[in-house]
């Protein structure tokens, strides 16, 4: 008689949508308040909110890191967020998202040793 061996733990993937939503919703707001406070007109439709040149401080991003913890599972570290902060959205998520993606990895793999 044959053994059935339990299935295998599913492999989760890295959840990109979710993190990439949450990223661009919190950062929105980072720079409304940045255009606001610089007088600065801040586009109504999305696409010109995520790539208006508009500064975002490097510890206001690190701020919205908070928001991708719970899809990750774990503390995201400050030292992700390039010090001196980025000249728009796009460009923070450009530089972020990559290595979110790598510490998501390497915490996935650190757990998986026995």
């Amino acid at each position: 008689m044959a053994t059935i061996a339990p299935p295998a733990p599913a492999t989760t993937a890295f959840p990109k949508n979710d993190v990439m939503k949450a990223l661009i919703d919190e950062l929105l707001e980072v720079a409304r308040t940045e255009a606001q406070l610089r007088g600065i007109p801040f586009p109504q439709d999305q696409g010109g909110a995520l790539t208006m040149s508009v500064p975002l401080d490097s510890l206001s991003v690190v701020d919205t890191l908070c928001v991708v913890e719970p899809f990750v599972g774990f503390e995201l570290r400050e030292s992700l967020v390039c010090t001196g902060g980025y000249n728009s959205i796009n460009e923070a998520l450009g530089h972020l998202m990559p290595r979110i993606e790598r510490a998501w990895v390497k915490k996935k793999l650190k757990g998986a040793k026995p």
